[in-house]
């Protein structure tokens, strides 16, 4: 994942008496600063990417383990930023995800819709730029062939 610019660029915005500075969709003003917090950029990503239909799960075999684990204790639930990776600067924010596919589905299109959902959830959201979203597609996911159901093919109980 490329470093995003932690650099301000900042211009008084037209109209407006000069007492408001635009910076990264207005997170730097006059008035004060906003910081938006790595956290909150990798919980809307992992969100939004699995609004997309066709996307079956975040994270990798040990994350969705992991994550299995915890919604079986009574209160907790799956993390929303699970499979989810951030690097978060001033204005910018770059991410990283790791999904399982519904088998069936064409990957370059998942990736397509899933990229522009990403961007445009967390650019409306939090006023960062995104400068790109990698996704790694690590796992196929075949309806029937659930992981945890306690029998093993082929065997009969």
């Amino acid at each position: 994942m490329s470093s995003p610019s932690t650099q301000k660029s900042t211009s008084r915005a037209a109209g407006d008496g000069g007492d408001v500075e635009k910076s990264g969709g207005e997170l730097v003003t006059a008035r004060g600063s906003t910081t938006i917090a790595d956290t909150v950029v990798q919980k809307i990503a992992g969100l939004a990417a699995r609004e997309v239909s066709g996307v079956h799960e975040l994270g990798g075999g040990a994350a969705r383990a992991f994550g299995s684990l915890r919604e079986r204790i009574p209160g907790a639930s799956a993390s929303a930023g699970q499979g989810v990776s951030v690097e978060v600067g001033e204005t910018q924010a770059a991410v990283d995800l790791e999904i399982q596919v519904e088998y069936g589905v064409a990957i370059v299109d998942l990736a397509r819709a899933v990229r522009r959902n990403v961007i445009t959830a967390i650019e409306r959201m939090t006023g960062l730029e995104v400068v790109e979203v990698n996704i790694a597609v690590n796992d196929v996911h075949i309806p029937g062939d659930e992981e945890g159901t306690g029998t093993e093919p082929g065997r009969v109980q």
